[in-house]
């Protein structure tokens, strides 16, 4: 109940239908192992074996394949909007808030990966992109400026997703800002090992293959 409890604030109607229409849809969706199934393919290996074991894009690029990495980018962004956008056609705005929540769990907790997925930074963007595409923008900026200054994907990702939580409740809309901070805390979470290293001076660089 402690899971389903934040999610069931963003029923539009307050039919539990709705929303755990909206948790499958999305959850389905996300967990689709995009890093994995590419670098399958492209005869890389298992992604989970490389690098940091991560299987988002930052870590398909330490195989030095940037299009696999800008692919994985992409498809891991578009599961995340494609969530949103499916619910909010059959179901509405709301159920959409929680079917973009769920896709963005589903990439972090994969069933078919023993629930072991990446960090969810791609489809979290790629849900704000179908939300509300001006909180993307901010995110994308600030991922951009910090990414630039300081080559630290990490670093980028946790600076951005406090610039987007902190501006979604000003945004005006409560549901959608329950959502941010949600998928934010997440994120940070995921991020915790990450945060650590930086602390320590340790976290790699864009581009390295540790």
């Amino acid at each position: 109940m402690s899971f389903l409890s934040p999610l069931a604030l963003l029923a539009d109607d307050g039919s539990w239908l709705s929303t755990i229409a909206a948790l499958i849809l999305g959850y389905l969706l996300g967990s689709i192992p995009f890093g994995l199934l590419l670098t399958q393919a492209a005869g890389l290996g298992d992604i989970r074996r490389i690098g940091s074991g991560n299987i988002g894009a930052t870590n398909v690029l330490r195989t030095g394949n940037k299009k696999l990495a800008a692919a994985t980018l992409v498809l891991d962004a578009a599961k995340g909007a494609v969530a949103v956008l499916l619910a909010r056609h059959w179901l509405g705005e709301t159920p959409a808030m929680t079917a973009g929540v769920a896709a963005f769990l589903g990439h972090i907790y994969p069933a078919w990966l023993g629930f072991k997925g990446g960090k969810g930074v791609a489809t979290y963007l790629g849900v704000l992109i179908a939300l509300a595409w001006q909180l993307a923008a901010v995110f994308a900026v600030s991922w951009l400026a910090i990414a630039k200054l300081g080559r630290i994907s990490s670093l980028a990702a946790l600076v951005a997703t406090l610039a987007v939580t902190l501006v979604s409740w000003f945004w005006g809309d409560r549901n959608l800002a329950v959502a941010v901070t949600l998928m934010s805390v997440m994120i940070i979470f995921k991020h915790r090992a990450n945060i650590e290293r930086l602390l320590a001076g340790e976290e790699p660089r864009i581009g390295s293959k540790t």
